[in-house]
């Protein structure tokens, strides 16, 4: 048994099923419902419910849950529907919206996944979630004082852990000690979300992803969000790599292609290695796309990656038709370190 929920301040309405929260119900469905913790602890996804009725599916409420509850205030979090509702929430409609939080948190799984790209999943204590946009990104916050941004690679649905794709350059120091020195229980601290590279839901065009590298992570997560919620404009995931071995979850994205009829994907080797036997694309995955979509001007892109190939991006689409409105794109800056060790110099400004 489903029910309807309505919150008349937007129009917006969604189906709740019989035993998932309000808020599970919400997000699954793309309605962007407040959260901080999930478990009854923070308030922030307290509102009021105008008619109908809800239950409490757990047998022991927090002591906050309760005291919301005695308030007239309803926690959506842990409350279900019995009855089709009308609710008032304040809801989240751009990464403005979100707090910006910094919160310890543990590494608690490394993963290799090609020779030089880690993944992390990063756990939070258990009274907090990070509520963020698919595609946004986090900071560590390094006791130098110094910080290092990362991509959000899960979806905001599926937040148990974070995820991040971190790739090792030699000799710099945050990439070094990731590789080299990082353990799983170690403790770190976090900022965000940050950010405004997050997936548009509200537009009707198609969708062209476009991911150098490490540039897949935030995309990654924007796929997860996008089969969650049943988004189903055509979208066309281009991936750039230098050779074979560096190209990372690539059977998983096979599988996602299987699975997904509005989906395509075109892996592309800017200089792959004779023991590739690469039959696929090859040159630079922005030209690659142009070679696909000769005029750009009906479609939304999203790129990711190390900035010439944001910018070498850009400048190619916009000769192809691409509207500025319509491109969306998040440079991957390397620390002053990261720049030394791959021989690039940072470009000087007016005032150094």
């Amino acid at each position: 048994m489903s029910f309807k929920i309505r919150v008349p301040a937007s129009g917006h309405e969604f189906d709740a099923e019989e035993n998932e929260t309000i808020l599970e119900a919400a997000l699954r469905q793309g309605v962007g419902l407040p959260y901080g913790c999930r478990n009854g602890a923070c308030g922030r996804c307290a509102g009021e419910v105008i008619s109908g009725e809800t239950r409490y599916d757990t047998a022991a409420l927090r002591s906050m849950a309760k005291q919301e509850h005695e308030a007239g205030k309803t926690l959506f979090c842990q409350a279900c529907a019995a009855s089709d509702l009308e609710i008032k929430v304040r809801e989240i409609t751009s990464c403005s919206d979100i707090e910006v939080k910094t919160l310890p948190c543990r590494v608690e799984k490394m993963q290799l996944l090609t020779h030089d790209v880690m993944r992390l999943l990063l756990k939070l204590p258990e009274t907090e979630r990070l509520q963020f946009m698919a595609g946004q990104y986090l900071e560590f916050l390094l006791k130098d004082g110094k910080r290092r941004a990362f991509s959000i690679a899960n979806a905001p649905h599926d937040d148990e852990y974070i995820e991040l794709h971190i790739r090792h350059v030699p000799d710099g120091q945050f990439g070094d000690y990731v590789f080299d020195g990082l353990k799983e229980k170690t403790l770190m601290r976090i900022e965000g979300p940050l950010g405004s590279y997050f997936l548009r839901e509200e537009s009707d065009r198609p969708v062209i992803l476009v991911g150098g590298g490490t540039g897949f992570a935030p995309l990654k997560g924007m796929l997860e969000h996008a089969f969650h919620i049943g988004f189903d404009r055509p979208i066309h995931l281009f991936c750039g790599v230098r050779a074979k071995r560096d190209l990372y979850m690539d059977e998983m994205v096979q599988g996602w292609v299987a699975e997904h009829t509005n989906l395509k994907y075109t892996p592309v080797l800017s200089d792959p290695m004779p023991e590739d036997e690469w039959s696929g694309e090859t040159g630079f995955v922005h030209e690659s796309v142009v070679r696909h979509y000769p005029d750009l001007c009906g479609y939304d892109v999203y790129m990711s990656g190390p900035p010439p190939m944001i910018k070498a991006g850009m400048d190619l689409f916009y000769e192809k038709g691409l509207p500025e409105t319509q491109i969306y794109s998040d440079s991957f800056e390397y620390s002053d370190d990261a720049l030394k060790a791959m021989g690039i110099q940072k470009p000087k400004t007016e005032d150094s």
